[in-house]
């Protein structure tokens, strides 16, 4: 088969900040997208890049493992997070690329964490994005948690009095203390990865480790 004729590899990129941060890491690797991909007003999801065999596919963060399990996208950039909760035997995650940096805490209202004692929980209710991670987490300490599931504004839920706690990711904090809620325990630190699909890097490891390597090589050179 002409390298013409290959399907080309497709590369999973996510929306929002995470894509501001590892865009100069994908160009050092030397991929660079048609112009439409910059463009504000562009509404296209799928973009060519200056390699006739990839192309970039711009989903939602969470969707970018789902896409790469799938064989939808051959290789992703997907947070930690999304990968553990995902957890999927296809997708194979071999480097941190060191960007959406942050973590994933407990979170209480500061009323109740001053007479709160974390380590004497035997049962948790709390909203969180992540259930699968969570439930893992307490798990681990012997304290069944009952996960609410929510996509967005956690922070709402002890306010409004759906449940006293929260696991969500934090950065700076500023979002919690602005909702009156302090962080009580660190469920995980997180970070982007590149993940590959693994039947793509079994079927064509040429290629995918071609650009492992040069993501690889970027971040030295970052």
């Amino acid at each position: 088969m002409k390298q013409t004729d290959k399907k080309k590899l497709v590369l999973a990129l996510p929306k929002g900040r995470i894509l501001k941060e590892v865009m100069p890491i994908v160009r050092r690797a030397g991929i660079e997208p048609e112009a439409a991909f910059d463009d504000p007003e562009a509404r296209q999801l799928r973009f060519a890049t200056n390699h006739a065999g990839l192309e970039i596919v711009r989903v939602r963060s969470f969707d970018v493992a789902t896409f790469v399990a799938f064989g939808a996208a051959d290789m992703g950039v997907a947070g930690s997070d999304v990968l553990m909760e995902f957890e999927s035997p296809e997708v194979y995650a071999p480097l941190d690329l060191r960007v959406g940096l942050c973590r994933m805490s407990v979170a209480e209202p500061a009323s109740l964490s001053a007479t709160d004692d974390p380590t004497s929980w035997s049962h948790v209710r709390v909203a969180t994005k992540y259930p699968e991670i969570t439930k893992r987490h307490f798990a681990k300490r012997g304290v069944q948690a009952e996960c609410i599931k929510l996509s967005g504004a956690m922070e709402l839920a002890p306010i409004l009095g759906v449940c006293p706690r929260i696991v969500d990711l934090v950065s700076t904090g500023a979002t919690l203390k602005a909702n009156g809620l302090v962080e009580v325990e660190v469920v995980t630190e997180i970070s982007s990865r590149l993940a590959v699909n693994r039947a793509a890097w079994k079927t064509r490891a040429d290629e995918v480790g071609g650009w492992i390597d040069s993501f690889t090589e970027a971040l030295k050179n970052g």
